[in-house]
């Protein structure tokens, strides 16, 4: 992926045996792939007879494309038409990429969408999304709050907006800080703990509870997976009712678009939009000044989003990704795409079939 530097996802080799045993005649594999990580070529090379070495062009010229996140627009435009692409497409926060996917004629997957029937994804990192997010905006109150360490401090307060996959891991890293160690030693210090509260959506309306709510807060972290993305749950006025010192941690990554009808904001209202190139901002950050003016960002405190939390750590991220995205790829190579079947009596094909493009369109903007 060459979206920033930051990004050094790949696939690792111990998946493409699986793919070589599900029927695939040659694996391109990009020049300089997971090195960022730290893997070899040969490593790659040694995992399959059938493993090629080839451009980025010549890797998108295949009859299915893999990668984590959504080539760029650029890339998109280089597919074949009639070529698979397997990449995480967010269709539901991301209308103005499935209208461009569709008039491409790109057959695609979106891997965020592949779930089974009681919507439950199988290729993802949740764990990586909450305790990555979570550690980090520890660190962040560590060194801004003065007392973090000490003893006589009261516990630290944790507002958790959501709990869902995501917020479930935000809930139980926040009461370690994120970090098992440092857990450990703090307690056997004598310094008191955290003390987490998990809202639930139909009390975020009510504006006296919330701020309330907010005046207790040291950490605020969004885990929310909103059915509608234009609708803020904390409006950037009501960040005023949170301590000076307070850090605010954006989870859902979702982003800001003004181009649909209506918008699509954050949940929190005036986070900026974070990559694995930059993922904290101070209250006075330039980034903020980069925004949509349309975007209310008056009040300020710490912030945290990232488009990618599992990312921070992407060893451990592709090492999950990895072995997910197997039954997945030999599915898509021994079935036709025409042939799948959303009822199917395979559970993998079921969660696949739904995740196509043309079959989510027609069962979601209707």
């Amino acid at each position: 992926m060459h979206l920033e530097a930051g990004e050094r996802r790949a696939f690792l080799p111990c998946l493409m045996p699986a793919v070589q045993a599900a029927g695939a005649g040659a694996i391109m594999v990009e020049r300089g792939y997971g090195e960022a990580m730290g893997v070899e070529a040969g490593a790659y090379a040694d995992s399959s007879p059938i493993v090629r070495f080839g451009s980025q062009d010549e890797c998108l010229d295949q009859d299915i494309v893999v990668q984590v996140r959504c080539p760029s627009d650029p890339a998109l435009h280089h597919l074949r038409p009639d070529s698979i692409l397997l990449a995480m497409l967010h269709y539901p926060t991301r209308p103005g990429r499935v209208a461009m996917l569709s008039e491409l004629g790109i057959h695609c997957v979106s891997l965020d969408s592949i779930e089974d029937d009681l919507g439950h994804r199988l290729v993802e990192d949740m764990r990586g999304v909450g305790w990555n997010g979570v550690r980090t905006a520890f660190r962040e109150m560590a060194r801004i709050q003065r007392r973090f360490e000490s003893p006589s401090r009261g516990p630290l307060r944790v507002t958790v907006l959501g709990a869902g996959a995501v917020g479930g891991h935000a809930i139980r890293a926040s009461t370690c800080y994120g970090d098992e160690a440092l857990r450990r030693r703090l307690a056997g210090r004598g310094v008191l703990g955290v003390e987490v509260t998990v809202i639930d959506h139909d009390v975020t309306g009510n504006e006296n509870y919330m701020l309330s709510r907010l005046e207790q807060t040291d950490l605020l972290i969004d885990a929310t997976r909103r059915p509608d993305p234009s609708h803020v749950v904390i409006p950037n006025e009501w960040l005023e009712a949170l301590p000076q010192n307070a850090v605010v941690l954006d989870l859902a990554a979702d982003p800001y678009d003004f181009e649909t009808i209506p918008a699509h904001v954050k949940a929190i209202e005036g986070v900026p939009f974070g990559t694995l190139d930059q993922y904290v901002f101070e209250p006075d950050d330039p980034a903020y000044d980069r925004m949509d003016p349309r975007i209310d960002t008056t009040f300020r405190r710490v912030a945290l989003s990232c488009y990618s939390w599992p990312g921070v750590e992407p060893r451990a991220c592709m090492d999950v990704y990895s072995r997910q995205i197997e039954p997945v790829l030999e599915f898509v190579l021994r079935r036709p795409i025409e042939a799948w079947d959303a009822v199917s009596g395979n559970y993998v094909e079921r969660a696949v079939a739904r995740a196509e493009l043309s079959r989510w369109r027609g069962a979601h903007l209707r």
